[in-house]
């Protein structure tokens, strides 16, 4: 536009008003790109009715592994985030141990419980053997001269031995003494006498005569 037309313009408008402002054509509003139709998830098909479903029975249970002791404790303090518990008063304290015990003596009642069962298993499986019966030692036999008969029902033995030294082969006499049991009071000094060996009768007696061999003169 020129500066005429302008002016001629600016002449033409009465005055007091102000000229018409030029009002903007509104834009286009612009374009949205249209979103691409995803292709629809292929729909799995429903089971039928008529397949079985599987049988949760059917599968065969794993065999729970044996828990020791030390394997639970290592557990539980695993398992403790250790952050510090709420205060408990004594009485709280000594009821929780109560429960702790009665806890651990159930555990150790069931755990004997199993221990006779294995022991009995064992040995109604193993073949029972005959008990050996007790063999009864034979009774020493002695023989020696009476040498003191003062007690009643006892008499004293001197018992004379022999022997060949191991090394010089000079032959060593020794001799000992010993209380046997006469109940006939049949025995007197200088008898030379057999006994035997028996269950103790007093302190010092684990002999009784058998017999007189010989009388004194």
């Amino acid at each position: 536009m020129t500066e005429e037309e302008k002016n001629e313009e600016q002449t033409e408008t009465p005055e007091g008003e102000a000229p018409e402002a030029e009002t903007p054509e509104p834009e286009a509003p612009a374009e949205e790109p249209v979103a691409e139709e995803e292709p629809a998830a292929e729909e799995a098909p429903e089971p039928s009715a008529e397949s079985p479903e599987p049988d949760a029975g059917d599968e065969p249970a794993e065999p729970e592994e044996p828990v020791t002791p030390r394997q639970r404790r290592q557990r539980a303090r695993s398992a403790h985030t250790g952050e510090a518990g709420p205060p408990r008063s004594p009485e709280e304290r000594a009821q929780d141990r109560v429960e702790q015990r009665r806890v651990k003596a159930t555990r150790r009642r069931a755990w004997r419980a199993r221990s006779r069962e294995r022991r009995k298993a064992a040995q109604t499986a193993a073949e029972p053997t005959p008990p050996t019966p007790k063999s009864k030692g034979k009774a020493k036999l002695r023989q020696g001269v009476v040498v003191s008969d003062r007690a009643d029902k006892t008499i004293t033995v001197r018992i004379d031995s022999q022997r060949a030294h191991r090394m010089y082969g000079k032959v060593v006499r020794t001799s000992s003494t010993l209380h046997a049991h006469d109940e006939a009071n049949d025995a007197h000094v200088g008898d030379t006498v057999r006994v035997i060996e028996s269950r103790p009768v007093s302190k010092t007696k684990r002999w009784r005569l058998v017999e007189v061999l010989e009388r004194a003169r």
